[in-house]
């Protein structure tokens, strides 16, 4: 049977792009998503084999569209797509748990190799990024500790994104206290008393662009 991907990206034309160089390969492209918490609904309904997923997303980034995804579905293997070389950005995402990271730069080449390596256990690095490098990377951290949890960092991205509080709280399904309250605390934890500061942030970490 074809391997069932999960395809998200925000850009449709990515997505379009990437689609027909899948089936091309004989993989299955089930869904397509144009964020992360709609990649999230998505692979929760139909477990893909492989999801297929863009770093820099609205709403919920790659990364936290992962982390979700893997605790819902085990069995579905991950990949990252993202124009980060990097390897903090890496090592955060092998940290994370996704098996593949693939440069957008070199994804026509490596997206249909990513996705068979993922699928037999392996885990995939474009050629950019050096393996020997996360490892030392790795030793040196100690595996640094996110001082964020993975609800704050959803918070994060949208107030960062510009979405108000009663908007974050709609969007995530909780409370306006409780988005406040996670909002504060962010702002606690990046020692910072204004919205520019978790702007900034947010830029340095990836998780929106300029």
């Amino acid at each position: 049977m074809a391997i069932r991907v999960l395809l998200a990206d925000d850009h449709q034309i990515v997505r379009q792009g990437l689609k027909v160089l899948l089936q091309r390969e004989g993989f299955e492209v089930a869904d397509e998503a144009a964020n992360g918490q709609e990649a999230v609904r998505l692979a929760r309904e139909r477990c893909p084999d492989v999801a297929v997923l863009d770093y820099a997303m609205p709403v919920l980034n790659g990364v936290g569209a992962a982390r979700e995804i893997l605790q819902l579905c085990p069995r579905t293997k991950v990949i990252l797509l993202t124009m980060y070389t990097e390897d903090h950005y890496a090592f955060e995402a092998l940290r994370a748990g996704i098996k593949g990271y693939v440069v957008k730069s070199e994804a026509a080449e490596d997206l249909a190799r990513a996705i068979l390596e993922v699928s037999r256990g392996k885990t995939y690095l474009s050629p950019g990024i050096s393996r020997a490098a996360l490892e030392v990377y790795a030793e040196k951290s100690g595996l640094p500790r996110d001082t964020l949890t993975p609800r704050e960092r959803e918070v994060l991205q949208l107030v960062a994104e510009g979405k108000t509080t009663k908007e974050i709280g709609q969007l995530l399904g909780i409370s306006f206290k409780t988005a406040e309250s996670h909002r504060l605390r962010i702002m606690k934890k990046l020692e910072t008393h204004n919205t520019a500061g978790v702007v900034r942030y947010a830029i340095k970490q990836g998780l929106i662009q300029v």
